[in-house]
């Protein structure tokens, strides 16, 4: 099990969102292992890998869900292609209305650019794009969106609707409360712009400045810098990840086509590939140009140290967005009453206590939350207790 993350993929035509997306979720899960589904036509079931907790305890993990590869687990998550990105969006354009509260139901970003700048601002062929231009492109429409939601908590403060005792901060808060934000988060934001307190005070920059500070809070971003096997992406890559008006942005270097390839080939038994390696074996007969193919795609491997598709995935869960992955004990240390080991992992939010756990377990069991151990000392662990990525913990309950 694992607290359901959603992962929202987000790019405009003809970048390999789709072959990002395909590549992510065509996994050929063992027998018995959770099945591939699809929710709807763009939910898909990803994975993140964890190292495995069992071998420690000289154990073989038995999962729920997802699957276990020599001590890798590969944990699900939900990947969902965010389709309609066009200039506009934010004014309702396209897909706009449709795009955006598809977008508001994750909880981090993958934003799919085409490095190669082979794909100009529709989607259409061309030379020479520069992919700033379609990062940009996804931020400004963000931030556009985010500044209009924000004005309207303006509106409703200045207009005198709320009591005289509403501080700007809680206003805005519950007029933005669809991105998941606090009011202490705002005004944590206000202070970090430096604008004060006061909005009559502030001039459409701040305003600007502010309602960027909350999305890229609320909606964090990695960017899967895609075609990464084409020389012109990797001189793009270069300039960009030297840009300083780009440190706010984690990139990874991706080639969708890679990991489709190998996870295709691996599918027919020709190659032996775990998604995410650095390398791969090939195992079946292949003609010289599906092996010529493959080198290619080794030199790939060689030089980035993996497809990226992985990295990207996990770059957004658990860099950018801090989420801990934790295995539930059993009374006997590892198992259950049924005589699973380990089957569960869960994903929880960062800085989560060994209550918030006992909570994402059950509501019962969170209520009747006395203490946890941790089973790799056997050490008792008080409900303030920090859980930390990898913990195995049992968690002891009135319930």
């Amino acid at each position: 099990m694992s607290t359901s993350y959603r992962i929202g993929l987000v790019g405009k035509p003809s970048v390999g969102k789709s072959s990002f997306f395909n590549a992510a979720t065509m996994n050929d899960v063992p027998e018995g292992a959770y099945p591939f589904t699809t929710i709807d036509p763009s939910v898909g079931e990803a994975y993140v890998r964890v190292d495995c907790a069992a071998p420690e305890f000289d154990e073989e993990c038995t999962p729920n869900v997802g699957y276990c590869d020599h001590g890798t687990r590969f944990v699900p998550t939900k990947l969902v292609d965010v389709a309609g990105l066009i200039p506009g969006a934010h004014e309702g354009n396209g897909l706009g209305n449709q795009f955006l509260s598809d977008l508001n139901e994750t909880d981090v970003l993958v934003h799919v650019v085409d490095f190669s700048g082979q794909t100009d601002a529709e989607g259409e062929p061309t030379e020479g794009h520069d992919p700033r231009d379609d990062i940009d492109f996804l931020e400004v429409e963000l931030d556009q969106w985010y500044l209009d939601v924000l004005e309207k908590g303006i509106e409703r403060y200045e207009s005198g609707y709320t009591t005289e005792d509403d501080a700007i901060e809680e206003e805005l808060a519950e007029q933005m409360s669809a991105f998941k934000t606090t009011d202490d988060e705002i005004k944590r934001l206000i202070r970090r712009v430096d604008v004060g307190f006061e909005p009559e005070a502030w001039d459409d920059e701040d305003k600007l400045e502010l309602a960027r500070e909350i999305r890229k809070e609320t909606k964090p971003m990695v960017i899967a810098a895609n075609k990464m096997d084409t020389p012109e992406a990797q001189e793009n890559y270069e300039a960009i990840a030297n840009d300083p008006d780009y440190d706010h942005l984690t990139i990874v270097p991706c080639s969708a086509h890679a990991e489709k390839a190998l996870k295709s080939a691996d599918k027919a038994g020709v190659v032996d590939y775990r998604p995410g390696d650095d390398d791969f074996e090939i195992t079946g007969d292949v003609s010289g140009d599906q092996e010529q193919g493959l080198e290619q795609i080794r030199d790939f491997l060689d030089e980035f140290g993996a497809t990226g598709v992985q990295a990207a995935l996990e770059t957004a869960l658990f860099d950018v967005l801090g989420v801990t992955p934790v295995f539930p004990g059993g009374a006997n240390g590892l198992g259950n009453e049924r005589g699973e080991v380990l089957p569960d992992c869960y994903l929880i939010p960062p800085n989560s206590t060994a209550e918030d756990f006992a909570y994402s377990l059950h509501s019962d069991i969170g209520d009747g939350f006395l203490h946890a151990i941790d089973c790799r000392t056997n050490r008792q662990l008080g409900k303030d207790y920090e859980v930390e990525s990898r913990d195995v913990i049992e968690v002891i309950t009135t319930n």
